[in-house]
């Protein structure tokens, strides 16, 4: 059996098999290594341009303070691959990462078609999740929704976020051709709950949903009344959103139970303070998740610029995040991010608005660090959750993460 170091070494690997879109390899696997949930068990499918992870998050909160067995999966992780698959709240072990990766690995070997590392991570999520008897399974799209690999999982509700244009080299180019996309995860027969959309994306969905008939929730007023442990307007809507699809499957949910959940719930990276300093991390990647950083910067902080510390990864519309971001930015830094996607120093510098504010073009992350250090001015650290992830384990005194693609 592999250790643990060698294990993910080996998975890290698989992405040089790219992202392939389709269901057929990733039920072959889940079939071949016993992964589908056993009968009984609910799930929640999440897709979405944005919000998606925070309203998993929620979800699990409100389950767990129920007392119900939940197995929750998300992508990409900040700084711990373990860090994607949960159950009641911890990461899995990293002995029984490796011994699954051991298995799945003498598995394909012979197969003709290598499963991509986002297929196997999927496995090694619902395998744990079966052989810890969840009763609850909260599974995020890793791109798209109709031919992403989660959606090999029989769901009992979909939930679909705010739609936005993202990954259009994947999922179309105009707004109703991603909304398809997405809207691709509803289950015919079985409920829907959905977010406010733009009309466009608003039609596709009650189009599918209609055609599947599949009973459809928009949900339409964020929730008040409760404190949430999430910075941002936006979170309030995410918060109704996740309490509407816990109550789709059951989950017995009242005042108190909501209030607790909702007081204790994380989601890292996201307008995340760290602790004793005055830098907030936050992965805004595209225009709508900026404009929801923007709207929560007012909120926090009135009247005040950032030291706006900046990178991404190609294809994510870098000018029009920086265009926004730029409002709320004294002085703008640079970095180029540990990725194979990242955008350059050069591309990074091409993407800023000719009305953009003072900016410095750094090397490094650390670079980017020390320059803000004496500033008085709040650092803002957005452009991509792998930049995020970095700057975790930097000022965590951790191990970065590997550069990853996905």
């Amino acid at each position: 059996m592999m250790t643990y170091q060698e294990s993910i070494e080996w998975l890290y690997s698989t992405q040089q098999f790219g992202i392939k879109l389709g269901l057929e390899q990733a039920r072959r696997l889940l079939r071949e290594t016993l992964s589908f949930p056993r009968h009984g068990v609910r799930v929640i499918h999440v897709a979405g341009t944005n919000g998606k992870g925070s309203t998993c998050s929620i979800i699990d909160a409100l389950a767990r303070a129920c007392g119900t067995r939940t197995g929750l999966f998300t992508s990409p992780h900040l700084i711990d691959y373990r860090e994607r698959i949960k159950v009641g709240g911890l990461d899995i072990p990293e002995d029984i990462t490796a011994r699954y990766l051991s298995e799945f690995k003498e598995l394909v070997s012979s197969w003709d078609h290598h499963p991509t590392f986002f297929e196997l991570t999927l496995a090694v999520a619902m395998r744990y999740f079966r052989e810890k008897k969840c009763e609850l399974i909260i599974l995020e799209t890793g791109m798209g929704g109709r031919l992403d690999a989660t959606t090999a999982v029989p769901a009992d509700v979909a939930v679909i976020t705010p739609i936005a244009m993202d990954h259009s080299q994947w999922l179309g180019e105009t707004l109703e051709a991603v909304a398809g996309e997405k809207a691709g995860i509803i289950v015919p027969h079985k409920p829907v709950v959905c977010s406010p959309q733009e009309p466009a994306a608003h039609c596709v969905i009650e189009q599918e949903a209609n055609e599947s008939r599949s009973p459809l929730e928009f949900i339409t007023e964020p929730l008040t009344g409760y404190t949430i442990n999430l910075a941002g307007p936006h979170q309030r809507m995410n918060a109704a959103v996740a309490i509407a699809a816990a109550e789709k499957v059951g989950v017995p949910l009242s005042f108190d139970i909501v209030q607790q959940a909702l007081a204790k719930v994380v989601w890292p990276g996201r307008f995340e303070r760290i602790a004793n300093s005055s830098i907030i991390l936050d992965g805004a990647h595209n225009p709508h998740a900026a404009e929801a950083l923007l709207a929560t910067w007012e909120h926090e902080f009135p009247e005040q610029k950032s030291q706006l510390i900046f990178g991404a990864v190609e294809g994510k519309n870098a000018d029009k995040v920086l265009a926004i971001l730029c409002s709320m930015a004294e002085h703008i830094h640079l970095t180029p991010i540990n990725s194979p996607r990242s955008l350059s120093a050069a591309e990074l510098e091409a993407a800023l608005p000719k009305d953009s504010p003072a900016f410095t073009v750094h090397e490094s992350l650390d670079a980017a660090l020390e320059a803000t250090q004496s500033s008085t001015t709040p650092t803002l650290i957005a452009g991509s959750l792998f930049l995020i992830g970095q700057a975790k384990a930097r000022l965590s005194c951790q191990n970065p993460p590997p550069p990853s693609s996905q």
